[in-house]
């Protein structure tokens, strides 16, 4: 009986672990869909890679307790972004957001639904139906396998051609002109602008805030060296180092993007899937044609080039709409960087200026000791002198005067002899004074 009940017992445990391990795999996710409407779903690791097509390693990039530097990964299916406190999972139909109650990710949020939204408005005339299908494109998880076609109905919406294009944000919103008409940005342009644009807006208030300190503790700190200023200093120092890493990071990032071509092509979902579908009508198309023989479809497959990790085959898209997006971003964080620079050179200056004033009142101390240790030597000389004299010798110079006369002698002599010790060592004082400063040590 007593294994039969430990072993009940042990199975219960084992069963409690098991939920306890799912439960910490699931975590909230906030979805926003190409409508804007966002919403909160619970969702596991492996329901989450199914549905963006993900590897596991892409999403320990997203993981809050794991420390990544910044990073931008395009993939078959979605872009990984990790910028500062910007985590988000871009798909061609909708951005998944680990969910967090900090009011950066709120006004994240916000920006971002304000984006799709001015987007979407512009092409109301097109997407009349657009929150009628907005639900399926962007469905609980994990994702039925008829997702595919409405992700793909989505995609082919977010592309319309507009006449005009407004812009939600003060930074630019590149459109590329042809033929005398706008081409919206995908949908994952879009939500990447607002991740480029929430990152680099993070940076630039934390830049200004550390200028506004900075500078007047400096100018301080030149006019009062305090033992509390130079803590101020330090600190300040300290955050400028940390805030430059992370601007360098984030540079790095979009540096590499806009010198690695491929990379940028694998960011044109929306692309990747309309070419996709449009190669599986084609195929079913010829498929159905019986007039064309097998040799030209072998000859039509043997002409097609690969593609990079099978993202698209035969079709490389124009990245210059993503190239000039990335650049308006790199621009703006270069700048950051350089008021990060200017202000760590003011900073260096600083030290430097304040090297050279305690070098100032070292050299200063140091000759005051030089004064006082010639000042001792001197009186030293003295004391000899008031030495020899107080020595128990018997000389007339000791003998008790008698008249007046030989008082008014002893009185002068005393005064003679102790006047000329005097003026002795301040002789040789100045004349050591002199000597020094003619020699260079004083000044």
């Amino acid at each position: 009986m007593r294994p039969h009940a430990t072993g009940t017992g042990g199975g219960g445990v084992g069963r409690r672990k098991a939920g306890a391990a799912a439960a910490a795999a699931s975590r909230e996710w906030m979805v926003v869909p190409a409508s804007g409407s966002a919403r909160v779903e619970e969702a596991g690791k492996h329901a989450v890679m199914a549905r963006t097509g993900l590897p596991a390693r892409d999403l320990r990039v997203l993981d809050p307790l794991l420390s990544y530097p910044s990073t931008i990964l395009g993939r078959e299916r979605a872009i990984v972004v990790n910028l500062e406190r910007v985590k988000a999972v871009i798909t061609a139909a909708e951005v998944l957001l680990p969910n967090s109650k900090d009011p950066a990710f709120a006004r994240f949020v916000r920006d971002l639904q304000t984006r799709v939204l001015a987007s979407s408005s512009d092409q109301a005339a097109d997407l009349t139906d657009m929150e009628g299908e907005s639900s399926a494109v962007a469905s609980p998880f994990p994702v039925p396998n008829s997702s595919k076609g409405h992700e793909l109905e989505m995609t082919k919406k977010s592309t319309t051609v507009v006449p005009e294009m407004t812009s939600s944000t003060s930074m630019p919103n590149l459109a590329a002109a042809k033929d005398g008409n706008a081409k919206v940005l995908p949908f994952e342009f879009r939500a990447l602008e607002v991740c480029l644009e929430s990152a680099c807006r993070s940076l630039e208030e934390e830049t200004s805030t550390l200028e506004q300190e900075a500078y007047p503790a400096l100018d301080e700190l030149t006019s009062k060296i305090s033992t509390l200023n130079l803590e101020r200093v330090r600190q300040i120092k300290s955050r400028l180092v940390a805030i430059s890493g992370r601007v360098q990071k984030v540079r790095d990032e979009l540096e590499h993007l806009l010198d690695d071509e491929m990379d940028m092509a694998e960011m044109y979902l929306t692309d990747k899937l309309t070419q996709q579908e449009i190669s599986e009508a084609s195929s079913r198309v010829e498929v159905d044609d019986p007039s064309k023989t097998e040799e030209d479809r072998d000859e039509d497959y043997r002409s097609e080039p690969d593609g990079s990790n099978g993202s698209f085959i035969g079709y490389k898209p124009n990245i210059e709409e993503l190239e000039m997006l990335l650049e308006a971003y790199f621009v703006q964080i270069d700048g950051t960087l350089n008021k990060l620079s200017h202000l760590r050179e003011y900073v260096d200056d600083t030290e430097d200026y304040i090297n050279i004033m305690l070098d100032d009142k070292q050299n200063q101390l140091l000759q005051m000791g030089v004064m006082l240790s010639t000042a001792t030597v001197v009186i030293t000389a003295g004391v000899a002198v008031v030495g020899l004299f107080g020595m128990n010798i018997g000389i007339s110079l000791y003998d008790n005067p008698t008249t007046e006369e030989e008082k008014r002698a002893a009185n002068m002599k005393f005064w003679e002899t102790t006047l000329g010790t005097v003026a002795g060592c301040m002789i040789l004082y100045i004349v050591a004074m002199g000597w020094g400063k003619r020699s260079g040590l004083l000044q």
